[in-house]
């Protein structure tokens, strides 16, 4: 808006720029046309008497502008304008009051007296202009604007006792019936010469405030114009001496307007805007304050305050949907927040999709959303909801050059079935969530069992924290069998938890627990050093050179330290690095560049790595060429349908082809039949793990039957052999 009010000024004042023009032209075209021929001599005076009250209030405005401002804008310029314009004021005062017809013109000699006073304000004018440029721009204290501005009384004072002085000191400037002396037009030409140079001035800083500018060049031309114009009329009723009043009071209007502009109106304006930005940033603030950044959603705040305002309104069943998103801290943690947000936005868009207009989707956190739906029928509506949203989630996301899969687990709360309280409906509601994600078709409804589960989950997260330091973590390892030499190479390092009073706990209970926790950095770290202590314990009581595989978490492998920290436990343990296998599981290899960096520095440790659980993740196997791997770990969810299940029979198959093209060792997981080891000893597969010959084992149990174990191997290999002959 001000903008246009700005560019609309321009144009305005082009405009009578180019009018006052054509009326110059014009004028200097009539020749000494008498403007009292038109009006009357003495109405003539009396319209140059309005000129000169006009001239006088214009430049007194100034003045008084300037004072009254002084005391905001402590600047030593606006001061000296200020006085500039106060002198010029007094003297056009003494030129109107001394102009012919007026109190004070007693004689014809008076025109002198009268021509100077308009002179000396011309030049005043001028000079004091130029001036200012070259005044350095400083505060000054407020004081001084008395002393400052008891200069035009010195200078009026002054000018009365040149003028008046008993014999005439200065020149005659104004000869009537012939026109303006050669000093007057000198004088006069001198002011132009001078105006000339403050136009020059200004356009060179026309860049620095132009409207301000515009309006003292245009007020440079107006005078421009008046001093040419006084230039050429013979006596004072000459129409040129009166249009040179009318420029000299249009160029004093626009001197006042630039004046007014640069310190009252830009100030209101600059201040206009900043309140408006102010507005404008509270708005943004509050509105962000109740909404998601990524998706623009409303947010917790914004929830639980129109739970507040609508939860209690009618009896009406009402419904909490608490919607996580699987794989989103994975996908976060391999290829970043950038991909996260984009994947969380597109979801976002699709359940706005299926969703109806009156049901709120808000954005919990990161990784879970929450519908609330104001009114329920009943329950099998919120089923085939839950279900409509799970859909839409099949398609994978097209993220620049990955395609991400995800699923939702949705929990439903019910108002007031679960809950009366608005906090409590939403906890609810994200615990049956988390249950969620045990059941098939991953959604469930709240159910007061849950509220138990949860607790005890906390409980032992809590109880996690302590359990490295009070010893309550071991290990037990897992032998595997070299089919090639039926000896026992490696071991499968596995953590387990033995609670001081709920005994022994499942690590499918804790190791979640572990990761979304963040201990299972700490955990890992011990772990990793635990397990080559125990290889070189075993070395040292003899027994063969074994091998140590080592579960490395998604969370480890983002440790920026990851590399040292192995490197120096190998040093500490003094292990060699062939003797470690570091596994990690193949949706860790959705962020191609990172983990290629990572495991190539890890390969250069002299290591050796392989992707357990092959087969079940989501990547593509486009990495199997550029990372560093040396073997694959078929899932034992393959394994044990071998005989039951054709696909399954034919997914192994393929595995064990193409490691073998690749030049890669296969591990096979969950061995437990005969038949599932002849099958895959049939199928050229180098080393196995299971049940059939060992479960997992604490170190001193492997040590101290480590021949046992290789004699049962044995038994077992020659009976497949005995029973194919």
């Amino acid at each position: 808006m001000w903008k246009f009010n700005e560019d609309f000024s321009f144009v305005r004042h082009g405009f009578r720029f180019i009018l006052f023009s054509m009326i110059f032209l014009i004028v200097i075209g009539l020749g000494s046309y008498k403007f009292y021929e038109i009006f009357g001599e003495n109405n003539y005076v009396a319209i140059h008497l309005m000129m000169g009250i006009l001239i006088i209030v214009v430049t007194m405005s100034i003045s008084i502008q300037s004072w009254l401002i002084s005391p905001y804008i402590l600047s030593n310029r606006f001061l000296y304008v200020g006085a500039l314009f106060l002198t010029i004021s007094f003297i056009e005062i003494a030129h109107t009051l001394t102009y012919k017809g007026m109190p004070f013109f007693i004689t014809e000699s008076t025109q002198y007296v009268a021509t100077w006073f308009y002179m000396l304000s011309r030049l005043l004018l001028s000079i004091g202009f130029l001036s200012m440029f070259f005044i350095k721009e400083k505060g000054i204290k407020l004081i001084y604007r008395w002393l400052i501005y008891s200069l035009p009384f010195v200078i009026i004072i002054s000018c009365f006792s040149v003028l008046y002085a008993q014999s005439p000191i200065l020149p005659p400037l104004m000869i009537e019936g012939e026109g303006p002396t050669v000093l007057k037009n000198t004088l006069q030409y001198t002011a132009v010469a001078l105006q000339i140079v403050i136009m020059v001035l200004l356009l060179k800083n026309f860049k620095k405030a132009p409207k301000i500018i515009f309006l003292l060049l245009c007020s440079s031309i107006y005078l421009i114009m008046s001093d040419f114009l006084y230039t050429m009329y013979q006596d004072v009723y000459d129409i040129k001496n009166f249009v040179g009043h009318t420029f000299e009071l249009g160029a004093f209007y626009l001197l006042f307007r630039a004046m007014y502009y640069s310190s009252i109106e830009k100030p209101f304006k600059q201040l206009v805007d900043t309140q408006e930005h102010l507005e404008k940033s509270r708005e943004k603030m509050h509105y962000m304050a109740y909404h998601n950044e990524i998706t623009n959603l409303p947010n917790e705040r914004f929830l639980m305050e129109s739970l507040k305002k609508d939860l209690y309104i009618s009896n009406s069943q009402k419904a909490i949907l608490a919607i996580g998103i699987e794989r989103i801290a994975a996908i976060k943690a391999s290829l970043g927040s950038t991909y996260a947000d984009q994947m969380i936005s597109l979801i976002a868009q699709r359940l706005k999709k299926v969703l109806p207009e009156k049901y709120l989707l808000c954005l919990l956190r990161e990784d879970y959303f929450v519908v609330y739906i104001d009114e329920v029928n009943n329950t099998h509506q919120l089923e085939l909801l839950s279900q409509q949203l799970q859909f839409v989630m099949e398609e994978s996301f097209q993220i620049q050059h990955f395609s991400l899969n995800s699923q939702l687990n949705i929990g439903i709360a019910l108002f007031p079935t679960d809950s009366n309280r608005e906090e409590e409906l939403i906890r609810f509601a994200l615990y049956a969530m988390h249950e969620a994600q045990k059941t098939p078709i991953r959604i469930r409804f709240y159910e007061s069992s849950i509220s138990n589960e949860m607790t005890e989950r906390l409980l032992l997260e809590n109880d996690l924290h302590d359990a490295l330091a009070n010893q309550e973590l071991f290990l037990e390892y897992q032998p595997q069998l070299d089919l090639y030499t039926g000896q026992i190479k490696s071991v499968e390092a596995l953590v387990r938890w033995q609670h001081p009073k709920k005994g022994w706990i499942s690590p499918g209970v804790f190791i979640p627990i572990a990761e979304e926790s963040g201990l299972i950095i700490p955990i890992g770290q011990w772990v990793l050093e635990t397990a080559c202590k125990q290889v070189k314990s075993w070395e040292a009581a003899g027994l063969p050179p074994i091998k140590v595989a080592v579960n490395l978490s998604l969370g480890q492998l983002f440790q920026q330290n990851l590399v040292e920290l192995i490197h120096n436990v190998l040093e500490k343990t003094q292990l060699e690095p062939k003797y470690l296998q570091l596994e990690i599981t193949e949706s860790m290899t959705i962020n191609i560049d990172h983990m290629t960096t990572i495991l190539h520095k890890l390969k250069a440790l002299g290591v050796t790595i392989a992707v357990d659980d092959f087969g079940t993740g989501y990547s593509s196997l486009s990495y199997l060429k550029d990372f560093p791997i040396d073997c694959l770990k078929i899932d034992r969810s393959f394994v044990q349908k071998i005989q039951s299940n054709s696909t399954d029979k034919a997914l192994v198959g393929m595995i064990l082809s193409m490691a073998k093209h690749l030049q890669l060792k296969v591990v096979a997981e969950g061995i437990e039949e005969i038949e599932q080891l002849s099958y895959l000893i049939d199928s050229e597969c180098d080393t196995v793990q299971g049940f059939l010959f060992s479960k997992p084992v604490p170190p001193h149990i492997l040590q101290e039957n480590y021949q046992t174990l290789h004699n049962n191997a044995k038994s077992i290999l020659e009976s497949i052999t005995t029973s194919e002959v």
